[in-house]
């Protein structure tokens, strides 16, 4: 009997040069930049143009690629028309996956599957996932869309739309990292959606699409507005670990722990750890932070279980005053220029995602007239 892998757990399907994950070790790299690397020096756009040409730009790259993202932000009429038609109660996830797959429609490279066409759509949907994602926080509030400002850059630009006022650097610069964080993880649920979407050559928005609707589940992109939900439950620093203990000892999940991936720390969380309570004392709400730690600590005492990256974004968002179901369209906001590079890669080299499964069910059956059953 062929041995079956469960969710595919340990199996190589294809090579990819754009994201390496070391479970073991607990790295992240980009085309061989550590992700602290990054994380510490570069900008979303340098990320973005690194996913897409394999190489950091030089300055006139950089440049370029950051004109062409703000002169593609705005979002086709129709399509915002189509965003406030929508019920105000609907959860965002489904409103973004409908509207990412609308975009194609005015998109007019939308059938064109030339290299040079594709980076065309892989600009625009980039560009204008923040709009949206923006958009769709200020509509159901029944307040009007707030317009790109072309002065700023992918992260202020995104607070700027959502809040209509310019963030400070400091809350900039954290978006911005936290984009950089999100920006790609090799095969996870969605980017492998996205790959076998295209690798039947349909267009790139569909593609995207199907990775959107991969990563609406909570056990995908969900878990981090899980957390954060949890933490408004639990309200008080105090009571943190009781809580905690009391979901341990009912045999239940405490969202934002343990990684399919990695086996020590996600080194992401690293990141958004600090950012977390950095954030929190600036703002003077270090109680979100302060609660993460005690669960953190007890989960590590407890059960050797290290958080993900999902656990410290939920409190870092929520003081940057991100609407807590606005978390996994962020997220989204921030792995489009993944999807989009792993899409370019599979058509670069395409062969057909199909494959196989062991039948379990009857054989060798005889078919038995309606009325003889």
């Amino acid at each position: 009997m062929t041995e079956v892998k469960l969710g595919l757990q340990g199996v190589v399907i294809a090579e990819s040069q754009i994201c390496s994950v070391d479970g073991v070790g607990g790295k992240l790299m980009y085309y061989g930049f550590d992700i602290h690397d990054l994380a510490a020096n570069s900008t979303f756009e340098e990320v973005v143009f690194l996913l897409w040409n394999g190489r950091l730009p030089k300055r006139e790259e950089l440049e370029a690629l950051q004109k062409d993202l703000v002169d593609h932000r705005t979002v086709a009429p129709e399509v915002m028309d189509l965003l406030k038609e929508f019920p105000r109660d609907q959860h965002p996830m489904e409103a973004l996956r409908t509207l990412v797959s609308a975009l194609s429609l005015y998109d007019p490279d939308a059938e064109d599957m030339s290299v040079e066409a594709n980076r065309r759509k892989a600009t625009r949907l980039t560009a204008q996932i923040g709009t949206l994602v923006a958009a769709l926080g200020r509509v159901r509030e029944g307040k009007e869309p707030v317009a790109p400002d072309p002065t700023l850059n992918h992260a202020a630009n995104f607070l700027y739309m959502l809040r209509d006022r310019a963030p400070d650097p400091e809350e900039a610069r954290s978006v911005d990292v936290a984009l950089i964080l999100h920006a790609d993880h090799s095969f996870n649920a969605s980017t492998f959606a996205a790959r076998v979407t295209a690798s039947t050559l349909s267009d790139m928005h569909s593609a995207i699409t199907s990775a959107i609707a991969t990563l609406k589940g909570p056990l995908h992109g969900g878990a981090n507005e899980q957390v954060m939900r949890m933490l408004l439950e639990i309200g008080s620093v105090d009571k943190a670990e009781p809580y905690a203990l009391r979901l341990l000892e009912q045999k239940r999940i405490v969202m934002g722990f343990g990684h399919r991936v990695y086996h020590t720390e996600d080194p992401r969380a690293t990141v958004l750890r600090k950012m977390s309570e950095n954030l929190g004392k600036r703002a003077g709400k270090t109680a979100w932070f302060e609660m993460s730690r005690k669960i953190e600590q007890l989960m590590i005492r407890e059960k050797n279980i290290n958080a993900n990256v999902d656990f410290y974004s939920a409190s870092a968002y929520y003081v940057l005053g991100i609407p807590v179901d606005l978390y996994t369209p962020v997220f989204a906001m921030s792995r489009m220029s993944g999807w989009t590079a792993h899409v370019m890669e599979q058509y670069a080299n395409n062969k057909l995602i199909r494959p196989l499964a062991e039948y379990t069910g009857p054989k060798n059956l005889t078919y038995v007239p309606v009325d003889k059953r």
